[in-house]
Formats: C-alpha cells, structure tokens, sequence
C-alpha cells in the first residue's frame, strides 16, 4: 500500500494548506517539463489527488484504500475468481448508476450545472410592519459574504505578478482518472482540484486572499422594497451574492419578505380587515362612527338606523397598494355591538323603562 504522506513528505494530521504546499514544491520539483522523473511526478500527483480530497482522505485514512479505485470484483480484477467458480463482488463498493453513466459517455467530459469558481446566491429574510408596504421602502442591510479582493482585484496574483498554467491539468481545467469497473476501464473527466477549472494558478499567490481573488467581510447593501409587497414574497438583486472566485461571475441576492402581524387590521391579499366597536343607539338610531385607517388618520362611517352586529361595511381604495403600482385593495369594517360592563345609575333606569316599551 503506498503511502500517500510519505510521498508528500507531510504529517498525517497535515492541514489543507501544508498538503497543498508540499505539493506545489514537489510538482515544481519533478515536473515533466522541467526535466523531473514522470514516474515520481504521477505518484506525487496521485497522493494529492486524495489527500486534497476530504472525502477520499477519509477513506484513505480509515481504509487505507480509496474505494473507487477498486475494480468491481475484488481485487482479481476481471481475471478468475480466486476460489471456486464465485465472485468475490461487494456491492458496498460498487456504484452502477456512474458505471453506467461513464461508460455511455465513451470518456468525454461531461457538462457541469454549474461553474465552480461562479459566486454562490445568498438569500436572507427581512421582516416589515404592515405600514411599511404603502410606499416603497428603503433598507440598508448589512451582511457578511465574499467581495472582490481589493489588493489584486480579484485575480488572486499578487499586483505586477502572472497568471501560469497549472501543473496538474497542463492548463485544460481538467483531471482524467481511470476507473475499473466490470465493463473495463473507464475514462472519468473531473475539474481539476488545484486550478477549479481555470486552467492557470496565480504564479504568487494575492497575500491577502491567498489567490482565491476574494475575501469575507461585511458589506452594506440598499435595497429597494416594492410597495405591496406580502409574506413569503422574493426580490432578487443580480450580482449581489457572493463574489467569484478569481473574477468569475457573482451570485444573486434574494431576499425574502415576511410582513409582522397588525395589532387591530388584519390582511387578506390587498385587502384590509378591522372591527370597531359601536354603541347600541348608533346601531338602532343611526349615525358616524370613526374609523382608524393605516396612513394613521381616521375617517368617518356613516351607520344607517336599524344596523345589526357583525354587518360588514366596504370603504374602497383604502387597503393595501396593488404589487402592480397601479391602485389599492379595500378596507372592510366589520361594526361590533359594544356591551357596557358598568352602567350610571340614570343609565340603568333608562334601559329599564326600554325594557318595558318591549326593547
């Protein structure tokens, strides 16, 4: 079994950054094209292709093996079984649905979703009062992500160095690695780990961003709100993600809404809710009743003589803006009888004579 530590001259409780290294000055070292043994540069190459892979370090470490290097049928390979006419075949090790995927694709690369070095999308939450969504509201949020490193601008180099190609891809952005399989050995073509897919690696690394070309720090953002925005409703802002890694392409913001519950108006898409509490003369004689409205002024409701409890009373125009900018949704005033829990002494001898005229 070949030890991939040793290889690389590194402790097995290595970090990240001291595998990397040890790699870079041992490529440098035995490269090809610098006159090096090709022999020890593939055996150099191949210990990193592991231990720079925090799963394949896992296995590697727990196992002492990475188990897509195995063949399907155990380490005889496809030569006859060992003993008897049975296969040794451990179907833990063994992943038909990329086989097949490999296999089909005759050892040409696939197409990626997505390109790796592209900024992530962040999306956050922000929470308003109901009165926010009349207008259009401004926000300045803050928010920790990735921003283009100010020193090299983004191309990870330190300023008045180059860009050269990298070592472990010769520059196409791409690793090939050989898989065995029941079908034979199959061609896999994977972003290469060291450059993520560029090609090149900064010839000295940005000492700020240590040639990501971005750094994590806070930014203040202003955002626009759109008035008549609702709970669960996403505005996007393009470009407003993280940074790209080495100057690729940022990713979006979204931000999603979420509107407070109100004290006393009650929404219903654009529309508002509200129950006042009348008295028993304004309902059985008729009258106004003052009704509060969002803008925080009030109006005025005329109630007809002979309104019973619970009648809903529509006051157009006066809920909430149309997301579309154009008109509001209406206000629906539900009138509660208000039940007076102490009564004056006058007050109880009048509702007493209303009891007996049959009231």
């Amino acid at each position: 079994m070949k030890d991939y530590y040793k290889i690389l001259g590194v402790a097995k409780n290595a970090s990240q950054e001291e595998i990397k290294k040890a790699y870079y000055e041992l490529a440098h070292k035995y490269h090809p094209d610098k006159g090096g043994d090709p022999e020890k540069f593939k055996e150099i190459n191949e210990a990193y292709q592991v231990l720079s892979d925090p799963e394949k370090r896992k296995q590697y470490d727990t196992f002492g093996r990475v188990f897509e290097e195995k063949t399907g049928f155990g380490e005889a390979g496809f030569g006859m079984p060992e003993e008897g006419f049975g296969f040794n075949f451990n179907f833990e090790d063994f992943d038909i649905g990329d086989i097949f995927e490999d296999f089909f694709s005759f050892g040409t690369p696939k197409k990626e979703a997505r390109n790796l070095n592209q900024g992530a999308d962040i999306e956050i939450e922000i929470d308003l009062i109901l009165e926010e969504v009349l207008k259009e509201t401004q926000r300045k949020i803050s928010i920790l992500k990735y921003v283009v490193c100010p020193r090299c601008q983004g191309t990870g180099a330190e300023p008045g160095t180059k860009l050269k190609e990298c070592f472990t891809c010769r520059g196409t952005g791409r690793v090939q690695k050989i898989k065995k399989t029941i079908f034979g050995q199959i061609s896999h073509f994977t972003t290469c780990p060291e450059c993520h897919g560029e090609g090149k690696v900064p010839e000295i690394p940005c000492n700020v961003c240590k040639g990501e070309g971005r750094i994590k720090k806070e930014e203040e953002i202003e955002i626009k709100i759109p008035a008549g925005v609702d709970t669960g409703q996403v505005i996007k802002i393009k470009g407003k993600g993280d940074a790209g890694r080495r100057g690729e392409k940022s990713g979006d913001l979204y931000i999603r809404i979420n509107v407070l519950p109100h004290k006393i108006f009650q929404r219903k898409g654009d529309d508002l809710y509200l129950n006042v509490k009348t008295k028993l003369t304004t309902l059985v004689l008729g009258g106004e009743i003052k009704v509060p409205t969002l803008e925080g002024k009030y109006l005025y409701l005329k109630i007809p003589a002979g309104t019973e409890s619970g009648k809903i009373f529509k006051i157009s125009g006066k809920g909430i803006p149309h997301f579309s900018g154009f008109g509001r949704g209406n206000l629906y005033v539900k009138v509660i009888l208000e039940v007076p829990k102490k009564l004056t002494k006058k007050q109880k001898e009048l509702l007493e004579q209303l009891s007996k005229e049959g009231l």
